[in-house]
């Protein structure tokens, strides 16, 4: 009997790891996490959301209400004619026209240069290629505030200031941050379907234009959206470079309620002009919302 392997009985498993296993408690932990991951996101949304509901509730208000303790949240009474008084203030029709040009041809200029850029680093074959990839992705380490002077002296020579030159001809030159994504996209895309088309007769502008583009439409989407938005809402460089009241933009325009004799601080003016102001972005936003989310998920992941 001693020679002989006694049988190994089941022992029972602890009371709390019997407990640990079971459906029902998985099943509550992961609704315990879901509801604690959506609480923290929702208060993060709501946290964010206040100076823009505070900058809408002050565009319907009175002048002596914006600033009432303690704050009054609900217009009393409702001011409509703030919006119509501020767009009659100044000539914002002329700053509307101004901005959509500039941002129209800046974005024209960004997604040409740069996914031509991207597609030969990503998919033409060079000597030196990787090392020119490199030199570019080194201009990113170079401050906005390095180049100012050297750039506005340039565009001076060129005799381009007070014009909308310096703030759309730059934009046609590429940007290394989005060559660097639309490169990364790209890279992600099979070479086969370069090499199918080549065979076929495809030239290279053919298979960039026919292939490439509609393939990388998220990526294309997040450029469009970003650069809109940049360019929109771009306070400093057209404040750099033009001097002309007529040739002003939106994001200028609005800064003049605080810096007009008649319009001294008038800061009910001045939040439903910026509540119109911001209803462009918003609406593309949430028109290429699909394909926003999908181009900042899949851009990096490939190649």
């Amino acid at each position: 009997m001693s020679g002989e392997a006694m049988p190994l009985q089941a022992q029972p498993l602890p009371r709390s790891r019997a407990l640990g296993r079971s459906p029902a408690l998985r099943r509550a932990r992961r609704l315990l996490g879901r509801f604690f991951l959506y609480a923290v996101v929702i208060a993060g949304a709501v946290l964010m959301l206040i100076p823009f509901l505070w900058m809408v509730s002050g565009s319907f208000k009175l002048e002596k209400d914006i600033f009432r303790s303690p704050p009054q949240w609900i217009p009393n009474p409702w001011d409509w004619g703030n919006y119509a008084e501020a767009w009659r203030a100044l000539p914002f029709s002329r700053w509307l026209r101004n901005t959509l040009t500039i941002v129209f041809f800046a974005i024209i200029g960004v997604f040409l240069s740069c996914s031509l850029v991207a597609f030969g680093f990503a998919r033409l074959r060079a000597r030196g290629k990787n090392v020119l990839f490199l030199i570019m992705l080194s201009t990113l380490m170079l401050p906005s505030q390095v180049t100012l002077i050297p750039t506005y002296l340039l565009f001076s020579a060129l005799k381009w200031v007070n014009t909308f030159k310096p703030l759309i001809v730059p934009a046609y030159f590429g940007s290394p941050f989005w060559i660097f994504m639309l490169r990364q996209f790209y890279m992600g895309i099979p070479l086969e379907l370069d090499d199918a088309a080549r065979i076929d007769g495809a030239s290279t502008f053919y298979i960039y234009s026919k292939i490439m583009l509609p393939l990388t439409r998220p990526a294309l989407t997040t450029l469009v959206v970003f650069t809109f938005m940049s360019t929109w809402n771009d306070f400093f460089n057209p404040l750099i470079y033009l001097n002309s009241w007529d040739k002003f933009t939106l994001a200028i325009g609005v800064n003049m309620f605080k810096g007009i004799a008649d319009y001294q601080a008038r800061y009910d003016l001045l939040m439903a002009a910026s509540t119109v102001m911001s209803i462009p972005p918003l609406a593309l936003f949430f028109l290429s919302q699909r394909y926003f989310v999908q181009g900042l998920a899949l851009t990096g992941i490939k190649g």
